[in-house]
């Protein structure tokens, strides 16, 4: 079975083509489709415009579904009653500059049968990788990164899949957590510096792999541990694990992104439980930036500024109060394709409380800044009701640079604070004061100790500047 939705041709400002991703795997349980499906509903914050997924059978039946809408949707479709089999992996996604928002994994057809490849990440030498095998005569169907590897592996000449993948994820450089499978084997594989996070689980006997803790608990697996950096598995159909590094070490360089906003905070990354950290990056922020003495309240910017709101209250003494109600039934404004979208996204997602705020002195939290648009639109609304003062505190760092590695951020000239000075950012914003937390502060909160500004512990180039696997490669 083979079903794809048309989507719509989606534009963002941005300088390059990546994808801010999840991934689902299971290998050798009876009812792998619908625990794929459930592990990609409880990842679907890391993408929302598109899902994919792929199943084979004991017997070497392939089936493929990609759609254009929430995960959910398939479960009321006749459609996924097809999907059997035993192996399965998917994949959520969103659309980037200039490309259809198109659905992984990709399928690719090679001398080993049906190769189903999902990525979460980017390849910063996607473009001359792709030019080298158009040269050689391969042709591309879409865009997206995913499919360079696809081809990487089928145009090698060894008669052995894992001598084919070896090799072919050897040439790309960049940032990636990969799940792919063929009729009988499933293979997944971190990038050497650990930039993009995979776990492993179980469940019933069988393998998991994920982006995220979160989706192996809804599928009731048990966590077993992290793929390491530069660690690729391999499950055959006898439920055999094979772990090899035949990859050249680099430096862990883990993105502490994932920890201020795009990891769910029910979910344990790198060992550190992203709930945890959000408070403690709160109540760091609250050591370097304490409320003037007037304030009444701390309100968060539902939902991802909550946890460090709550730290922040905690550690300052002043009370917690939900001074935004925000709407469940709208996406993460972050992460829609188009400004326009965005901003009809904030309209829809969020409403002032206003009885509790009409004559309040607040301190309003927020995770990040990176266009400021949406911000300036919360803020107006928290003035429309009456809101007397708005002390702005975010809990990152200010995003002063591109990612090239798999989270959506405009290009350089397009960020706000790249762009404008703290006071005026502050006018922009029209708030009575602004604070970020220090690169400092939050390395503190996260692993407990300052960043080592010669060899930092995380990849942290959004604010620094710093890329531990390089830039996007110049066309």
């Amino acid at each position: 079975m083979s079903h794809d939705n048309d989507l719509a041709q989606m534009r963002m400002p941005l300088a390059s083509i990546h994808e801010e991703c999840g991934v689902f795997a299971i290998q050798n349980h009876s009812n792998a489709a619908k625990k794929c499906l459930m592990g990609l509903h409880a990842l679907q914050h890391r993408g929302q415009e598109s899902f994919g997924i792929a199943t084979s059978s004991d017997n070497g039946e392939f089936s493929v579904y990609h759609g254009s809408e929430y995960v959910n949707s398939i479960f009321e479709k006749p459609e996924a009653r097809l999907l059997r089999g035993t192996l399965s992996v998917g994949h959520v996604r969103y659309s980037t500059s200039g490309s259809k928002p198109v659905a992984q994994p990709i399928v690719v057809d090679c001398k080993f049968g049906k190769l189903a490849i999902a990525h979460n990440g980017n390849l910063t030498n996607a473009g001359s990788l792709r030019r080298k095998l158009i040269s050689k005569g391969c042709t591309f169907l879409s865009d997206i990164d995913t499919e360079v590897i696809g081809h990487l592996i089928a145009t090698n000449p060894s008669d052995s899949f894992i001598d084919c993948v070896i090799p072919a994820i050897g040439e790309v450089k960049g940032a990636y957590s990969l799940v792919m499978m063929t009729n009988n084997t499933l293979v997944g594989v971190r990038d050497a510096a650990g930039i993009r996070p995979l776990v492993l689980g179980t469940v019933d006997g069988a393998y998991v792999m994920a982006s995220e803790t979160c989706a192996l608990d809804i599928v009731k697996a048990e966590f077993v541990r992290d793929i390491q950096p530069g660690e690729l598995v391999v499950i055959n159909r006898s439920n055999e694990l094979t772990s090899t590094y035949p990859f050249p070490p680099l430096k862990r360089s883990f993105c502490i992104f994932e920890y201020i906003y795009f990891a769910r905070p029910d979910s344990v990354v790198d060992n550190v439980p992203v709930y945890e950290a959000r408070k403690n990056i709160g109540a760091e922020l609250a050591v370097e930036s304490p409320p003037p003495d007037n304030v009444d309240m701390v309100v968060p910017v539902p939902d991802s500024g909550i946890p460090a709101a709550m730290g922040y209250a905690t550690k300052s003494g002043v009370p917690f109060e939900f001074g935004i109600i925000r709407n469940h039934y709208v996406g993460r404004t972050f992460i829609q394709p188009t400004d326009g979208g965005r901003r009809m996204g904030v309209e829809m997602k969020h409403n002032a409380n206003s009885s509790i705020l009409r004559g309040k002195n607040i301190v309003l939290v927020d995770d990040s800044i990176v266009r400021g648009t949406t911000l300036r639109e919360v803020i107006e609304l928290l003035r429309k009701a009456g809101t007397k003062t708005i002390h702005l505190r975010i809990s990152s760092p200010p995003t002063l640079h591109s990612c090239f590695y798999g989270i959506d951020t405009p290009e350089r000239s397009k960020l706000v604070a790249n762009k404008l000075s703290l006071q005026e950012l502050n006018t922009m914003l029209q708030c009575d004061s602004i604070a970020f937390i220090s690169i400092d502060g939050l390395y503190k909160a996260v692993c407990g100790a300052p960043r080592d500004h010669s060899s930092p512990q995380y990849c942290d180039a959004c604010f620094t500047g710093m890329y531990p696997v390089g830039e996007m490669e110049r066309h």
